[in-house]
């Protein structure tokens, strides 16, 4: 599998996640990476082990500070299991949605769940997106997802982001649409 193919499942995930769904997109995340590990378990074991070396390859082309420092203002807060989570959930947004979040995270602010979660107080994140690959090959074969056919590999982030995030006016000048969406300040 490659990230072509993994993007191309999460939009089918998507579709039907939509087509079903009559809740918001709090709860539609989760029903993407749900219908994205029943879309995985159909294909061979070595496809759905592959699947997760890709999960966590985009995982690691996310960890970047100024992406960590919007997922703080969106969530009110980020540990490190937080960032984790909240980069699932933009996994479950498609590839769209990451690589824009990716090239610019302040341009989350026009993100329709973003603006949801700010009106309504909600936090965004899905922990069952990280293990969308360990589900689908335990329902297809039975078994644990093999230790030895992902690595995790994370680069070191950016020493110019290397700020607190609690620090309102730094975070406001680089993050100044989400900063006035969160009213962060």
């Amino acid at each position: 599998m490659d990230k072509q193919t993994f993007w191309k499942l999460i939009d089918s995930a998507r579709e039907q996640a939509q087509s079903g769904s009559e809740s918001g997109s709090g709860s539609e995340s989760e029903e993407v990476s749900e219908r994205a590990a029943e879309l995985l378990a159909a294909l061979p074991p070595a496809e759905i082990a592959e699947a997760q070396q890709v999960l966590w390859d985009l995982l690691s082309e996310s960890y970047r500070a100024p992406l960590w420092a919007a997922a703080y203002v969106i969530n009110g807060g980020c540990s490190d299991d937080g960032f984790d989570y909240f980069r699932g959930w933009l996994l479950t947004q498609g590839q769209a949605a990451f690589e824009a979040a990716l090239a610019d995270p302040d341009s989350l602010a026009a993100h329709p769940a973003v603006r949801e979660a700010a009106a309504e107080g909600l936090e965004l994140w899905d922990e069952d997106a990280l293990s969308i690959a360990w589900t689908a090959y335990e329902s297809a074969t039975g078994g644990e997802l093999p230790a030895d056919s992902f690595t995790i590999s994370y680069p070191a982030l950016d020493p110019s982001w290397d700020f607190d995030f609690d620090d309102t006016a730094e975070t406001a000048a680089r993050l100044p649409r989400l900063s006035a969406l969160f009213d962060y300040s």
